[in-house]
This record gives C-alpha cells, structure tokens and sequence, in this order.
C-alpha cells in the first residue's frame, strides 16, 4: 500500500519506460514521414486528435473507477478480517469460563497463522512460510496437505470449537455465535478470492493503449511544428495518459505483491499483536514500519 511518502521518481518512470521508447519512435517515424512527404499530405484538423484525446480521457475515467472499487474492496475486506479475528477471540474468552484454558490460545495462535497463510497465498506465494511457531508440527503437516490451505486451518477451528462443546465448555447458543464469526471468515476468504481469481479485460487495456498511439500520430500529424520541439511533447502527453493506465492496472490486482497491493502482512502482524496481547502472550511483535515509500 503507498504511504504519504515521496515516491521514486526511477519507480513511476520504470512503470511506462517501454511506452516511452514506443512512442519515441512512433512520433519519429511520424515526423520524418510527414517532413519526407508534405506536399502529398494532406492537413488535419486538430478537431481529430482533440476527439481521440477526449474518447482516452473517458475510457481511462471508467478504469480508474473500476479498478479503485476493486481495491477499496480488497481493502475492505480485510478490515473484516481484522474484525471477526479480534471478535473471534474476544468470544472464546467470554464463552469459555476458564480463560486462561489452552484451547483458547490454540485457536488464537491459529487465527494469527490463517492471517499470514490467507495473504501469503493470495500473492502467490508460499502460504506456510514462517507458521512453525505459531501452529503445532502436526497441525502444519496436515495444512501443507490440503490445496487450499486457508481453508484447512478454518476447518480446524471448527473442529476445536465443536470439542469445546462437546467437553461442555461452551453451550449451544455460544457454539452457534462462534460458528456465525467462522463463517464470516471464510466469506471473506472467498471475497478475497473472487477478486484475486477474476481478471480485468485484458481487450480494455490492448485497446486503450493502441487508442494512445493513435492520438500520438494524429497530434503529431496535426502539429505540424519543429521536431525539436513536437517529439518532448508528444511523450510528456501520451506518458501522462500512460501512467493513468498504469495505475488503474496495478490496482485493479490488489494481490498481486506490488507497492500498491493492500497491505496484508502489516495488517496481519496487527492482528497478530492484538491477539497475543489478548491472551497474554509473551513474545509481542513489533509493528511493521515503512522504509520505502510502501508497506507490504
């Protein structure tokens, strides 16, 4: 996620490099043809170029829509999760009558494990790096075995609650309101899914960006002006637009582990302080601080 921080500029010109160097050479080409053959060409209006530019604004006005609502969603969607973690612990220790019962921090420890897995897995990454110390051996062996791992560890929640009733721990109307804050985990696993398993047309960008050539080569035809100066503008316009495109395709992916993905890891390590503060764990992390101009 960027933060209120200066970001590097050598950041935002790696984005559109391979743009710029294309339309380096587009309005190139473009000027030597015009200069080679200007007596056969005839003149366009600035009305075309004008059209092209204002048909551009639109489209990239609707992906930047698109493409924020999918990320305030993914970003939503953990501040649930961030929630139903602390809700789901809060009832355990108001339910069961021994606080202090193991069971208690097993499924606390747990919750913190799904955290991290859920958003090491949606980035594509290993989803069990690093839950050695906060699941048993027995228990990661048996996660490491399923495909969908977030899942397996949601099932053995449900599995450690419905002993807790068994055991006469917990009555009836508590196993169901701590079964209702499991189910609204895995709804939002599953949100987070959709998102990260639906992909944006790839047809709107191909078509935006040949869109941005063509008002590259129908400005620079309509210019008519020296190439010293027409080429600077040429690419300082369509990087504008470019850069716009850019942004609206980074975040319409927002688990794609990229500065301005949503920040899972960090929101996960506040859950993991807030739990462990609540069942009086000893070894309390830090929060994670920003030495970029992002968090993770």
């Amino acid at each position: 996620m960027l933060l209120k921080k200066p970001i590097n500029l050598g950041y935002i010109l790696d984005k559109v490099k391979f743009n710029i160097i294309y339309t380096l050479l587009v309005s190139l080409s473009v000027l030597f043809v015009t200069n080679k053959f200007k007596e056969w060409l005839p003149e366009m209006p600035l009305t075309i170029p004008t059209f092209i530019g204002t048909a551009i604004s639109i489209l990239l006005s609707f992906k930047l829509s698109q493409s924020y609502d999918r990320w305030w969603e993914a970003r939503k969607i953990w501040g649930s999760i961030v929630n139903d973690s602390r809700s789901l612990v809060i009832q355990l220790k108001s339910f069961v009558e021994d606080e202090n019962d193991p069971m208690i921090k097993t499924i606390a420890l747990r919750q913190i494990a799904w955290c991290y897995c859920l958003g090491q897995s949606l980035r594509g990454l290993n989803p069990t790096e690093n839950l050695n110390t906060l699941i048993s051996e027995k228990e990661l062996k048996g996660v490491e075995a399923h495909s969908n791992k977030p899942l397996a560890m949601l099932s053995l929640h449900a599995e450690d609650i419905k002993k807790l009733h068994h055991l006469g721990k917990i009555d009836r109307f508590s196993h169901v309101q701590l079964d209702q804050t499991l189910v609204s985990l895995c709804d939002s696993q599953g949100r987070c899914e959709r998102i990260k398993n639906t992909v944006f047309p790839v047809t709107y960008r191909i078509l935006l960006h040949a869109m941005i050539y063509l008002f590259v080569i129908t400005l620079a035809v309509s210019l008519r002006v020296d190439g010293f100066y027409e080429t600077p503008l040429l690419i300082a316009i369509s990087t504008a637009f470019f850069l716009l495109e850019k942004t609206a395709t980074h975040m319409q992916d927002p688990f794609e582990n990229r500065p301005t993905d949503t920040a899972m890891t960090s929101i996960a390590r506040t859950i993991e302080i807030n739990l462990k503060q609540m069942i009086d764990d000893k070894e309390v992390p830090l929060p994670y601080k920003a030495d970029k101009f992002f968090l993770n």
